[in-house]
């Protein structure tokens, strides 16, 4: 059995390893819980019991890898369609790190990890894209007015002309999220602490991982297009 407190003094969560016996087991295991509090504490009321079987924890977890799989799939195919094949690819590689470092928080803090942190998650994915898009479309418009800039100066200009906009959305978000993690409650603390995490990931990698990823690819392209006219002048040559 393990205590975490939670808002402050006011809530506790109580975890029960799983009881042989089925799930009747897990029900009277339940109920033995509720009354050596209700004995201890009187005017303790109890928000939610919850009851997972280690078979429905894999479906749990396999519906959750599934739902976040899909719709990063979706972004995928978005971006490359609206955009290119770098843009996507540097959208996706630094959505993956933003969701592992996520789930990586929910590991180190302890946070319950169900629906509620299924659709943390997913809203992440969409906030995170969202955040991407929209440095990814100012490049896209630069490369049309500044055909001839370098896109390391092309990049450094787009993020510098929309970090502004950037930060503004983040702290509104922010701003919004922060109560709902602080006083929310049990409720809600496995949706809006993550959230708080996950828009301060999503607003550094925006700047800091997507944008590096987008100019490697962007020289190696370079790299290859220059290559091929010199490999196929060769071989006309032998």
């Amino acid at each position: 059995m393990s205590l975490q407190q939670s808002d402050g003094d006011r809530s506790l969560l109580i975890r029960v390893e799983e009881q042989p016996g089925g799930e009747a087991a897990q029900t009277h295991a339940a109920d033995q819980v509720r009354a050596v509090v209700a004995a201890e504490a009187p005017d303790a009321s109890f928000e939610r019991v919850e009851i997972v079987g280690p078979r429905v924890s894999a479906e749990l977890a396999i519906a959750g890898i599934l739902a976040v799989g899909a719709a990063s799939l979706a972004m995928l195919i978005y971006i490359w369609a609206r955009f290119d094949w770098p843009f996507a690819v540097g959208a996706i590689a630094t959505l993956v790190l933003d969701i592992t470092k996520t789930v990586g928080f929910f590991t180190l803090t302890g946070l319950d990890f169900g629906l509620t942190a299924i659709a943390a998650l997913l809203t992440l994915i969409g906030y995170s894209v969202n955040d991407k898009v929209v440095v990814y479309d100012r490049m896209r418009e630069n490369i049309g007015l500044h055909p001839t800039m370098p896109l390391r100066e092309l990049i450094d200009l787009s993020i510098n002309q929309t970090l502004a906009r950037s930060l503004y959305t983040s702290i509104t978000a922010l701003v919004a999220m922060l109560p709902m993690a602080i006083w929310g409650g049990m409720a809600v603390q496995s949706f809006a602490i993550p959230m708080v995490f996950g828009i301060v990931i999503a607003a550094g990698s925006s700047v800091f991982i997507a944008a590096p990823i987008l100019l490697f690819l962007g020289d190696w392209r370079s790299r290859m297009s220059a290559i091929a006219p010199a490999t196929a002048a060769e071989r006309s040559l032998t």
